[in-house]
């Protein structure tokens, strides 16, 4: 015989039921019957300083465990600063739960204080939003968000609690853990798989999407060994095979190697595996014609709502990511592959544009010696998060993703998602080592989380780089309306000073001599720590500096 609790604590009791171990706040007054049923829970929770950080610590979690991530915030502007992590689990296709506080039942509707109508706010962008009004029901459409937020294409849900509902009581008994649906693939659908596969000449495979595990990147890695098939992944998904697998052969995100796109573009079969090949991997919607691609495409997906939304498959399965490549490991080819000349070739191109040793940039601070010299120091399962700008590129193209869950970057572009990602790796797996990318005007967006790193003694490092602009608008201005420089210039603070007085380690990077030393102090230091990398204002890419960009521009 169950007794009257609150709902507030009937919610924590839910969480824990499903197997929440850590989630992430800012507090508002709007649930604090909440933050009191916490106060005895199991559940470790991490204080942030802003909602939009503290939701993409979440998302963070959701991306690396496939479970979702759990974040609350209070009502109206806590709710609408946590909606750039909504985005991102929405773009990213990543599980997350996003409790927010609301006015009590009877003040709905008058505009009270910090009122929102969530459905409106959150509609296009979550996958499902709701209210709950009556504690009685809190088990059901708890662990109704749970299956929505996991089930076929994952994505956000968010949940709105009136702050008095929180506090009354109900007799109700808790729901059964949430489990996933897996989707296999039919027998005939592989059939005839490999019988496509037999036929072609010119395949390739992409990778991308959620709803992978380890065990599945290693057992679609058997089947990619098995058939000699070139496998790039998408954008901001190489964690799903290793750089090392001698069937890699790049990413499709922005600036990628001309010959990876000429390759796939001239292919007679691409497997589509997990992703939805959106607008970066593309290539703009390039890539691939729409509706009819030119190439036979078999489009493998979670959600059947995918499947011809954009492409029009000659073979699509409707299958999660883990059970398609548990089906298609024990395939096996007749012969040897035609194609296995070429994946050696497209093996080695990929080897060569990722090299970071002959990149040369304008200035004292080397970015290819620095990511050579992190290739060499830090271990293979290092965590890479970052955000979005320019210097993205330098993890993109030149680290080595060889360890599953191993990547944490917005598909959607968010700027400012790197730090707070790292503190969601750190608090998720405090024994691997967690490194954040960010550029000067990234960084800034959600500088303030690495309160939350010091508070939590979480020694992440962040190799922030700095060429007092917003170097990725800079470079579009450069190239439509050169030398017409406006709003894009940064006056930025001593970023070493910034992590000491935070309480963290911080380093000031001036040449590519002193990087070495300067990481290896921060490591040893057993602080969160900051690396403030001065970079030349002229080396916007790997492989352009401003002035080339704007004389093309000029003379084009």
């Amino acid at each position: 015989m169950t007794t009257p609790r609150t709902g507030g604590q009937i919610l924590v009791d839910q969480l824990v039921t499903h197997g929440v171990e850590q989630l992430f706040c800012v507090p508002g007054e709007s649930f604090l019957a909440v933050l009191d049923a916490l106060h005895d829970a199991s559940i470790d929770v991490t204080v942030c300083r802003q909602e939009g950080g503290a939701t993409m610590m979440a998302e963070a979690q959701g991306k690396l465990t496939g479970r979702p991530g759990v974040c609350f915030v209070t009502r109206g502007p806590g709710a609408t600063n946590a909606s750039a992590g909504v985005h991102i689990a929405h773009q990213d296709s990543t599980p997350l739960l996003l409790f927010v506080g609301q006015v009590a039942r009877d003040a709905l509707g008058r505009e009270a204080f910090q009122e929102l109508d969530y459905g409106a706010v959150f509609g296009t962008m979550a996958k499902w939003v709701v209210q709950i009004d009556d504690p009685a029901r809190v088990p059901e459409l708890v662990s109704r968000a749970f299956h929505v937020a996991t089930s076929g294409r994952p994505g956000p849900v968010v949940i709105a609690l009136p702050e008095d509902m929180l506090t009354e009581a109900a007799t109700v008994a808790d729901a059964q853990p949430y489990a996933v649906t897996e989707t296999h693939p039919g027998a005939a659908q592989l059939a005839e798989l490999q019988q496509r596969l037999s036929q072609a000449q010119r395949p390739v495979v992409v990778l991308g999407g959620s709803r992978w595990s380890e065990k599945a990147a290693r057992q679609f890695a058997d089947f990619a060994a098995a058939f000699s098939l070139p496998v790039y992944c998408s954008f901001r998904r190489q964690m799903l095979m290793s750089a090392d697998h001698p069937c890699y052969a790049g990413d499709l995100g922005l600036g990628v190697n001309p010959k990876m796109l000429e390759r796939i573009r001239n292919a007679d079969l691409i497997l589509l595996a997990g992703g939805r090949l959106s607008e970066v991997p593309s290539q703009g919607y390039e890539l691939l014609s729409i509706p009819q691609p030119k190439q036979a495409l078999v489009h493998v997906h979670a959600d059947a709502d995918e499947l011809g939304r954009l492409y029009r498959p000659a073979l699509g399965i409707h299958a999660t990511p883990q059970a398609f490549a548990e089906a298609v490991s024990t395939l096996r080819p007749a012969q040897v592959p035609a194609w296995a000349a070429e994946t050696k070739t497209a093996r080695q191109d990929f080897l060569r544009w990722s090299d970071p040793s002959p990149i040369r940039i304008p200035g004292a601070l080397q970015m290819g010696e620095v990511m050579q010299h992190l290739r060499e120091v830090l271990p293979a399962d290092t965590i890479f998060c970052n955000g979005a700008g320019n210097f993205a590129t330098w993890v993109h193209r030149f680290w080595p993703f060889r360890a599953y869950a191993s990547q944490l970057a917005p598909t959607s572009g968010s700027m400012g998602y790197g730090l707070p990602a790292g503190v969601g790796a750190k608090r998720l797996w405090p024994q691997r080592e967690v490194v954040v990318f960010a550029g000067d005007g990234d960084f800034m967006m959600h500088g303030q989380e690495f309160a939350t790193a010091v508070q939590y003694g979480l020694p992440i490092i962040v190799v922030l780089l700095d060429n007092a602009m917003y170097g990725t608008i800079r470079m579009h201005q450069e190239k439509h309306y050169p030398g017409r420089i406006s709003a894009t210039q940064l006056k930025n603070p001593d970023f070493r000073g910034y992590a000491e007085v935070f309480g963290g380690h911080g380093e000031r990077v001036e040449s590519t001599e002193e990087f070495g030393p300067a990481l290896a102090r921060a490591r040893a230091s057993g602080k969160p720590a900051i690396l403030h990398c001065l970079l030349d204002p002229e080396a916007i890419t790997p492989g352009s500096t401003l002035q080339s960009i704007r004389k093309a521009a000029l003379e084009g």
